[in-house]
């Protein structure tokens, strides 16, 4: 598959997913099984009106395995980018996590282990505050925007003395 068809296959697994999660779908949906099961009379019930609603919801689920696997994909990996980003801007959190999901089972069990033991640890902690970050929140949010405001400042100044 081509690039073209690759965003063409991408517009229309988003649109799928968005739309067969909706409500109209599930309408759809309800409307086509009303429509069935009152044609059951005309067609007396055979085998033929029997076969039409399992062929063509064996098809359908066939086809939306692979489209909940596409999106679970792409959800999956939006999140581990998005964690990776958090692990990265955070200056004391270990870089060593950062694209874990290729370890082996053993040593994400390892690393499991290690952070139940880090919470055990913390759940000893008699004052919640100490070992939360709930209350630290206001001041982290406060040291990261004078940061970046420096930061930003010392970045205008520099593009004023290159003009």
């Amino acid at each position: 598959m081509g690039h073209k068809g690759n965003r063409f296959f991408e517009k229309f697994s988003n649109w799928a997913v968005k739309f067969t999660g909706s409500a109209y779908a599930f309408v759809g949906a309800f409307l086509i099984v009303v429509v069935w099961a009152v044609s059951g009379p005309f067609f007396g019930y055979s085998e033929t009106w029997q076969l039409v609603i399992n062929t063509g919801t064996t098809i359908i689920t066939f086809l939306m395995v692979f489209l909940i696997q596409k999106a679970q994909n792409k959800d999956s990996k939006a999140i581990q980018i998005k964690l990776n980003e958090l692990i990265a801007a955070h200056e004391k959190a270990s870089n060593r996590i950062v694209d874990i999901e290729d370890l082996t089972e053993a040593e994400l069990d390892q690393l499991h282990i290690y952070y139940e033991k880090l919470g055990e640890l913390a759940k000893k902690d008699a004052d919640i505050h100490t070992s939360h970050s709930i209350d630290a929140a206001q001041r982290n949010q406060d040291y990261k925007y004078d940061f970046f405001k420096r930061k930003h400042e010392e970045w205008m100044r520099k593009q004023d003395e290159k003009k």
